[in-house]
């Protein structure tokens, strides 16, 4: 079979857009957003899943991902505490619970993890990922783990299945143990790090979801707004590359978040 190379360049907020897009193309996501309960817990990447979701199920347009998210990394012009938090947090909707295919509103995922059992999905956000070991992390300032504990209770205890959506901007090359040994310590301040297991799904995951091509990452960078933007290298069929090329026209044009 004839292959070939293409490359693409995307933002960071084009690559939350495609990670989003391809989560409807995973049929464990689709029959339990039918059939059983899916929680999107609150963060950036995820505000795009759920605009996602109910633009395929055409429901509840005031959903708004702007401050769909609680510790966020911030200029120093905006004020936060020192757990990334906004100081004034009273737009924070909750997190998203569909049950069945429809929005359970108000309800975070504190609300439901113990009710929660094999079949459900949690989508969660991570702040790094080392793509060489498939290895991801995420950054905790709550004194009881936050949204994490109450996830991974359902995970570990009832077959929950976990989603990690994260952008490749957030890419480390450091061993996340080992970075959670020393950032967990006694001599450490700051936010400590927890490794987490899950379905880590990156821009490149993305592509080869919705396509079947491989992705691969081959350079980053810019400037005027495109800092932390990626080249991606991209190997496949005429036909695969064509949905690429597609799939990248449509979500080249993402403009960046803003609160």
């Amino acid at each position: 079979m004839d292959k070939r190379i293409k490359q693409y360049f995307l933002s960071p907020a084009a690559g939350k857009r495609l990670i989003a897009k391809s989560i409807l193309h995973i049929p464990s996501i689709v029959e339990a957003l039918e059939n059983r309960t899916v929680v999107i817990i609150a963060g950036t990447t995820n505000g795009y899943i759920v605009e996602e979701i109910f633009k395929l199920k055409n429901q509840d347009n005031d959903f708004s991902k702007k401050r769909f998210f609680r510790g966020i990394s911030l200029p120093p012009k905006h004020a936060v505490n020192n757990e990334g938090r906004l100081s004034d947090e009273s737009k924070f909707p909750g997190d998203v619970v569909i049950v069945k295919g429809k929005w359970d509103k108000g309800k975070t995922i504190f609300d439901v993890a113990d009710s929660l059992e094999k079949g459900d999905i949690i989508i969660k956000g991570a702040n790094a990922i080392n793509l060489k070991s498939k290895q991801a992390a995420v950054l905790i300032g709550h004194p009881k783990a936050g949204t994490i504990s109450a996830a991974l209770q359902a995970v570990l205890g009832r077959r929950v299945e976990l989603y990690l959506p994260i952008g490749l901007e957030k890419r480390i090359d450091g061993d996340i143990n080992e970075i959670a040994v020393k950032l967990n310590s006694t001599s450490a301040t700051g936010s400590r790090y927890l490794p987490v297991c899950g379905n880590i799904i990156t821009e490149l995951e993305a592509i080869n979801i919705i396509t079947g091509a491989h992705a691969e990452l081959v350079a980053s960078g810019g400037v005027c707004g495109a800092e932390g933007s990626c080249w991606i290298a991209v190997c496949g069929t005429q036909e695969q590359l064509s949905e690429v090329d597609a799939l990248i026209k449509d979500v080249a044009g993402e403009p960046s978040f803003e609160l």
